[in-house]
């Protein structure tokens, strides 16, 4: 989890220019191989001297805990003076701070002033949480279309949540005109990146005929790879399918199977239709649909055939 927090706190950075200095790279080096200690030897004279990106690399690893006693506080610290220098990677990580009053108050306001600093510069991360504060109106106040505009700067830089945050605008017409068809393309972007939630509204847009044409076979192939990821409105619904028969062949053991799957991550939608399955089914196929149940979830939705 700490390494996952370390790459997303790097992740947009720029790599280092040639003119950054030898301790730098040694220290760059050091934590690509797991060596944190010799990274914090090396980066905090760097950064004690104001080298901005070697106080921003400082931060991150004191919030992630790699190598030091974990301390946000510190962490806030390094990431303000990289910030103040303009770096914005250190922007957008202290609008992280402040929005969650991680190390400091939580301050919506000043989130939003860090992130568009950094949003500004053309960080997509900031972008994207500078649309969502709008959308909230949290710290500024609410204005959907300048969170749809937001969104989509960081879309285009091929952000898969904001693609599936400026979808989801255009299907309620918020900040944009209703459109589902936009909506469908956000989506379809963003699903071919991976991302759960768009897979699942892609389906549910084929499923419907919304800005695409009506596919139940399509619609199962994106609900499945949304299922397959633990989203438990993706198994449901592609429990139904089964259940229905329904853009795959009528399956009661396997349409029992996606909803116990779903009613164990807490979809309460899909309790009602497990019942309905099991009332088609004789006591054997029920045991045989949890034990697949079993295998799904223990196989982390990877063998659930």
């Amino acid at each position: 989890m700490k390494r996952m927090l370390w790459a997303a706190i790097i992740a947009m950075t720029l790599a280092p220019s040639a003119g950054i200095s030898q301790d730098f790279e040694t220290g760059l080096a050091a934590v690509n191989a797991g060596d944190y200690a010799t990274a914090l030897r090396e980066w905090t004279p760097l950064a004690e001297q104001g080298n901005g990106t070697a106080q921003n690399y400082l931060g991150g690893v004191y919030r992630t805990g790699l190598g030091v006693p974990q301390d946000d506080a510190e962490a806030a610290k390094w990431f303000r003076l990289a910030a103040e220098q303009g770096i914005a990677l250190a922007q957008y990580n202290l609008g992280v701070m402040y929005r969650g009053g991680s190390g400091i108050p939580e301050d919506g306001a000043e989130a939003a002033k860090w992130y568009r600093l950094a949003a500004e510069q053309g960080d997509a991360a900031a972008q994207y949480y500078l649309g969502d504060l709008y959308r909230r109106g949290s710290g500024v106040p609410q204005d959907d279309a300048e969170a749809a505009n937001w969104y989509r700067l960081a879309a285009e830089q091929g952000a898969a949540i904001a693609r599936y945050s400026l979808g989801h605008m255009y299907v309620k017409g918020s900040g944009v005109p209703q459109d589902d068809a936009e909506a469908a393309k956000w989506f379809r972007l963003a699903a071919e990146q991976g991302e759960a939630m768009s897979q699942y509204s892609l389906g549910y847009a084929y499923n419907n005929g919304s800005g695409v044409p009506q596919d139940d076979a399509e619609a199962a192939n994106w609900y499945r790879l949304a299922a397959e990821q633990g989203y438990a409105a993706a198994q449901y619904s592609l429990g139904l399918m089964y259940l229905k028969g329904n853009g795959v062949p009528q399956d009661n053991i396997t349409s029992h199977m996606w909803f116990n799957t779903a009613a164990a991550i807490g979809d309460q939608n899909a309790t009602f239709g497990r019942d309905i399955a099991a009332a088609s089914m004789t006591s054997a196929d029920i045991s045989e649909a949890q034990r697949r149940a079993r295998v799904c979830v223990e196989s982390e939705y990877q063998d659930c055939d």
